[in-house]
């Protein structure tokens, strides 16, 4: 199958809910997102055009889909998240050095194996390496995620030693992992 890869738009809020909810039901989810499908879908229709505006936008945010053919299903998404030095990240540790980090990594089971996520992840890597300043992408991985970590680590992500509590269980970690601007 064809995919479009590309930017979220605005005005793209059903769709990009309709993915969230599904990210949120696959096995993995516990693992991979600090927010539970109950969560998520007693979110209105408000919460989910914000966050939509906001990841099309492409300043400190921007949503990359997978479309399956021009006006397709969704087959999957990554958020490039771009962090200013001197101010805190997605788990509140502060920032050195202006760099990107991916997160909400999901591809449809249905669409794993097909270069959906390589295709996702150079397109948001592509961008992020082309921001001013930027000279690092990373990604945190819980330890158990060992099929994303294996992907992570097959695009050319490496461990940087660097590590946080898993909001969810603190008894885990969840491994930052880092790929440089040669």
């Amino acid at each position: 199958m064809e995919y479009v890869i590309r930017p979220v738009r605005a005005g793209e809020w059903r769709a990009a809910r309709e993915l969230r909810l599904v990210a949120l039901r696959d096995p993995a989810a516990p693992l991979a997102y600090l927010e539970t499908y109950e969560d998520a879908v007693a979110q209105p229709e408000e919460f989910w055009r914000g966050r939509a505006e906001r990841a099309a936008h492409g300043t400190t945010v921007l949503q990359f889909v997978a479309e399956a053919g021009e006006g397709g299903r969704w087959d999957g998404s990554v958020v490039v998240l771009v962090e200013e030095a001197g101010a805190l990240d997605f788990f509140g540790e502060a920032v050195e050095r202006r760099q990107a980090q991916l997160v909400a990594v999901f591809v449809r089971p249905e669409a794993r194996g097909s270069g959906v996520a390589d295709a996702l992840f150079s397109a948001a890597v592509e961008w992020a390496f082309g921001l001013d300043g930027v000279t690092r992408v990373r990604l945190y991985v819980h330890e158990d995620n060992r099929r994303a970590e294996g992907f992570y680590r097959k695009f050319g992500f490496v461990r940087t030693g660097g590590a946080v509590p898993h909001p969810g269980d603190p008894s885990k970690v969840e491994r930052e992992m880092e790929l440089k601007r040669l």
